[in-house]
């Protein structure tokens, strides 16, 4: 298996995980949206995609975001999409594509990697405990669904 930054070369690829990804999270597939979104990533270089291939199977992916920590006046990382695909998994991939994200963190000299996953991916939960993620028991979390706000004035 090959873990390695995406390019613009791994759109096709990497939109065909994205789209499963989201259908995990139940949302309707929209294989033209994901290429559009994951293309425009790439492009943009507003994000930084690592993914997994087996031979020439794509098989998963982590997307981080940059961000920044006032408190510590450093870069910081939003680990946002972890996927890997349903055969793949339990193989070592999700490992190797979060030591992947762990050791952007590090060469950026960025403050921390934070992320978030539902309370009900126990497995996920299990892995980054494992490599050092601490559940955040000190700050509540609010998210303002802007797409609801806007629609309903």
């Amino acid at each position: 298996m090959k873990v390695y930054q995406a390019d613009l070369s791994d759109t096709v690829g990497v939109a065909g995980l994205f789209d499963m990804y989201r259908q995990f999270y139940k949302q309707q597939t929209n294989i033209e949206g994901a290429y559009k979104f994951i293309h425009s990533r790439l492009t943009n270089k507003d994000s930084v995609i690592f993914v997994a291939k087996k031979g020439e199977e794509y098989v998963g992916f982590t997307q981080l975001y940059p961000t920044y920590s006032s408190i510590s006046m450093k870069k910081a990382w939003i680990l946002n999409d972890l996927f890997v695909k349903k055969n793949n998994r339990k193989s070592g991939v999700a490992q190797q594509l979060l030591q992947s994200a762990m050791e952007l963190g590090r060469q950026t000299i960025a403050s921390y990697l934070t992320l978030e996953t539902a309370l009900t991916n126990i497995n996920a939960k299990q892995l980054y405990e494992k490599h050092g993620f601490v559940y955040d028991t000190e700050f509540e979390h609010y998210t303002l669904n802007l797409i609801t706000v806007d629609n309903n004035r």
